[in-house]
């Protein structure tokens, strides 16, 4: 039998080390949200592949649409021969974005979606600046690494990064930066750094993903559309890791009562295949002339009609919903663990929809990171079949993104996990002080 430290050995000579793997456990099978490894372990899934399995893992009608369209044909190349799935997702974003007169780019990764972005922006305001915030992640290609608001490990190394790219920060009152404090800050940046007038757009993520799932305020996101219009800059709102449901709407900008100019989607859209996209607003995205824009994998067939099923997944078992009720369920159980004595400090708890997140610090009381504690939650947790992940500035958040198709049973099973990971720590931490 092939075992998980054979395929770590294996791993270890035939991958770049920069490539990390957070689980030391290699995948056999998956359904739902229940995933297998090679030598038969079972564990509940609460990572989601980084909320791409919103639908949970082969979703029977996601499977089967694949199926469907891979008996056709399974690659033309939209730019040689098009195909109807193409038009027809299109269509159906363009029908549920939250902007008025829309239409609609694939691609296949997060960080070919924001290239995309920037580069019909530029070509549209014939400005070239971008201003996005401190905590954000983009994408790891040489552009979305410089819009990129965290160092390590995604930036430390790899630059000189694109210029005409500035940070503002993102408002986190626990950590000392209020909204007024942001958009101070956003205005001396325009004073002292980059004049309005040579600004093409802000990208900004209604909750940041990798930056540790902090929320941004309503009030700062409308504060934010009002400035891009007075400036003629476009607003572009990055829900790569927020759409399709997991906020609780398909798209989490449908929380703040605002039109952006584009909106960039990936992950969850195709549930598992690779698929990306841009939605924007017609005379925007109609900017750049033929040829401009595209990609040889750009809009697989596969993950369109992947992708179509999913949506019809959403809409059929009332996904946004549930997404609101599972994030509530898990968030009430982390404040419950919270006010215990014996488990480990758990700081800031935040959800929206079921994008939930809470923060180890060092005592109870405090704002003071704690990391390790953090990566030995991840680390136990697998031990007792439960996989979770962590993210953050400080490396000290641990994010649940579990599928929104989880049944309650293993809702609440997992969180069982997590209080008697965080209630073995908590002692572990009692006996050293």
């Amino acid at each position: 039998m092939t075992t998980n430290s054979d395929l770590l050995a294996r791993r270890e000579k035939a991958v770049p080390r920069g490539v990390a793997s957070a689980m030391p456990v290699f995948a056999e099978r998956a359904k739902n949200a229940e995933l297998w490894d090679v030598e038969g372990h079972r564990y509940l899934d609460f990572a989601g592949g980084i909320a791409v399995v919103n639908t949970g893992h082969v979703h029977p009608k996601v499977a089967a649409a694949v199926d469907a369209q891979n008996a056709k044909f399974s690659h033309t190349a939209f730019q040689v021969v098009p195909y109807e799935s193409y038009v027809a997702l299109a269509e159906r974003l363009n029908a549920i974005a939250p902007i008025a007169d829309a239409k609609t780019i694939f691609m296949t990764t997060g960080a070919e979606a924001v290239e995309n972005a920037i580069k019909i922006a530029r070509y549209h305001t014939k400005r070239t600046a971008v201003i996005s915030f401190t905590g954000a992640f983009h994408g790891r290609s040489l552009l979305t690494m410089g819009l990129t608001g965290k160092v390590v490990p995604y930036k430390a190394g790899f630059g000189p990064f694109p210029a005409e790219i500035y940070h503002a920060p993102f408002p986190i009152p626990h950590h000392g930066v209020s909204e007024d404090d942001a958009l101070a800050a956003l205005d001396r940046l325009f004073k002292g750094d980059v004049e309005p007038g040579r600004v093409a757009a802000m990208i900004v993520e209604p909750v940041q993903g990798e930056g540790g799932f902090y929320i941004a305020p309503k009030a700062f996101m409308q504060r934010l559309r009002e400035i891009c219009d007075q400036q003629g800059i476009l607003l572009i709102c990055d829900e790569v890791q927020t759409g399709f449901a997991r906020t609780g709407k398909i798209f989490a900008t449908e929380h703040y009562g605002i039109e952006p100019d584009m909106i960039t989607v990936a992950k969850a859209l195709a549930g598992g295949y690779p698929l990306s996209g841009v939605i924007g607003k017609r005379e925007v995205m109609d900017s750049p002339d033929p040829g401009g824009l595209g990609g040889t994998y750009g809009g697989s067939p596969i993950g369109c009609a992947a992708a179509l099923a999913v949506l019809d997944v959403i809409e059929e078992e009332g996904l946004c919903e549930r997404s609101r009720q599972m994030g509530e369920k898990m968030a009430d159980r982390i404040r419950d663990m919270k006010n215990r004595n014996d488990t480990a400090p758990i700081g800031d708890i935040r959800n929206l929809g079921a994008m939930v997140a809470f923060e180890l610090v060092t005592e109870r009381g405090s704002n003071t990171p704690d990391p390790e504690t953090t990566k030995a939650i991840s680390q136990k947790a697998l031990e007792k079949g439960l996989i979770v992940i962590s993210c953050g500035i400080y490396g000290n958040t641990i994010r649940l993104l579990a599928p929104l198709t989880t049944p309650d049973a293993q809702v609440d099973e997992g969180m069982n996990i997590l209080e008697e990971v965080l209630v073995e720590l908590g002692g572990v931490a009692a006996a050293v002080a």
